[in-house]
């Protein structure tokens, strides 16, 4: 495997930006020599370098002819801020096509995947429910998947910083923001969707969000779900990240 750490300026967020990528060292056998990817998505305290420093990312994905792709959006949780930079947008839209300029990443859908850990967890899913077009499958692990009710029954204390990303609470309810909300309108659509696999660790803090969460939406969404002993900690994380790899098929 390499691994590559790359700077780069966003016009989109008109910030310098940092990524790493895990690169196959093998030929890809398909005939354009591309690669499947993984857009592994970081929590609301890290950035683009802690799936390598504090999981065996590396080591997990060695044989599995599989691009991985770590980038930072900060505290942003993967939203177009209300006050604060473009996230969604950079997420969704330039990553990807500056990953598939770059590097030899194949571009159509059953070739791009998502996957990430508490906020990334949300933005895993987000991707996976507004733009269901263009993700094969996602992988939340201890996801902030009702982002409407973490807020109201344990983030209370921190509305004025979720206000700058996402605006008052009346407004985050029932917007493209709001996972519930997008996740109902998917189904209502009867759009094809990806598959979807979430997994949460029965004595973190945030299970009970994702228990609704699968109550919700599992069947309609056909979402995979697994749980077990743990909290909302890397053990567990390193742990689960190898089932999601095997998920996915790789």
């Amino acid at each position: 495997m390499a691994l590559l750490h790359v700077n780069f300026y966003s016009d989109l967020l008109e910030l310098a930006c940092s990524m790493d990528v895990i690169l196959p060292e093998t030929v890809s056998p398909r005939p354009d020599g591309k690669w499947p990817a993984l857009y592994l998505l970081h929590g609301l305290s890290d950035d683009h370098t802690i799936w390598q420093r504090r999981t065996s990312i590396e080591r997990h994905v060695a044989g599995r002819n599989l691009a991985v792709v770590m980038p930072t959006v900060q505290r942003g949780f993967y939203t177009d801020m209300r006050h604060g930079a473009p996230y969604w947008t950079f997420i969704s839209e330039e990553l990807p096509a500056l990953c598939e300029r770059l590097f030899p990443i194949a571009p159509e859908r059953g070739a791009r995947f998502a996957a990430g850990l508490s906020m990334g967890g949300y933005g895993a899913f987000k991707l996976g429910l507004r733009r269901p077009d263009r993700y094969a499958a996602v992988a939340s692990l201890s996801g902030v998947v009702d982002v409407v009710q973490s807020i109201e029954t344990l983030h209370r204390h921190s509305d004025a910083f979720y206000a700058d990303i996402f605006g008052p609470l009346e407004t985050l309810r029932g917007s493209d923001d709001d996972l519930c909300a997008v996740a109902s309108r998917l189904i209502a659509s009867g759009a094809p969707r990806p598959r979807f696999y979430q997994a949460c660790g029965t004595e973190d803090f945030l299970y009970p969000i994702n228990v609704d969460f699968y109550r919700r939406f599992g069947r309609a969404l056909d979402i995979t779900w697994e749980d077990g002993p743990g909290t909302h900690s890397w053990a567990l994380w390193d742990a689960y990240i190898q089932r999601v790899l095997d998920w996915m098929g790789f």
